[in-house]
């Protein structure tokens, strides 16, 4: 069995919904399982101390679930065009992988939640690449073989899935948004496998 690492950071629930149904679509595909991981929130005035086991939900990510991972999804919340300062946090602490190419190769997937339909889902999406890029992992994006990328009138993008939220952050994933998400969990799983050969 292959792992892939599905890591993300979720501040309402909607992206950690999305990133469940990226583990559905993963583990669709044999041989493959899926690990879900989460990151702590930050403080923007102080140094933040978590525990390190969270009250709810997955564990918290470490280095060794990347560095242990046959692909990657990579999911958070827009904030500003940007992905969450905690996922960014996280990433800006795996300089040891980069310099000894660990996830060189790899595939790996991005996934974003935003609260309006303009609110910076696509550039957000693009923010999470480039730190895969930098450590040489192959992108995935949704083709648009994918049908749903045809008819969403809410979330949904060849750069990956996305969901819209609305401003009180409560709506729930349309079908076409479920289904982008178990689609991308699938390709990632899929293309870990061929690439295992």
């Amino acid at each position: 069995m292959i792992q892939i690492l599905v890591l993300y950071y979720s501040r309402h629930g909607a992206t950690a919904d999305m990133a469940r149904r990226i583990a559905r679509g993963i583990e669709e595909v044999p041989g493959c399982q899926s690990r879900l991981r989460t990151v702590p929130a930050v403080s923007t005035v102080c140094e933040a101390v978590a525990d390190s086991i969270p009250e709810d939900g997955p564990p918290y990510a470490s280095l060794d679930d990347l560095r242990d991972c046959a692909g990657l999804a990579l999911g958070s919340p827009t904030r500003f065009g940007n992905m969450a300062a905690p996922l960014k946090y996280f990433i800006d602490t795996t300089s040891s992988l980069w310099l000894s190419g660990t996830l060189a190769g790899k595939p790996a997937a991005v996934f974003t939640s935003t609260s309006s339909l303009h609110g910076g889902q696509e550039s957000t999406l693009l923010s999470m690449m480039l730190p895969l890029l930098h450590h040489g992992m192959l992108l995935l994006g949704l083709p648009y073989t994918e049908s749903a990328l045809l008819t969403t009138t809410s979330g949904g993008t060849p750069y990956g899935p996305s969901h819209t939220a609305g401003t009180d952050s409560k709506r729930p994933l349309t079908e076409e948004e479920k289904d982008l998400c178990r689609a991308l969990g699938r390709r990632i799983a899929q293309t870990a496998l061929a690439l295992q050969g």
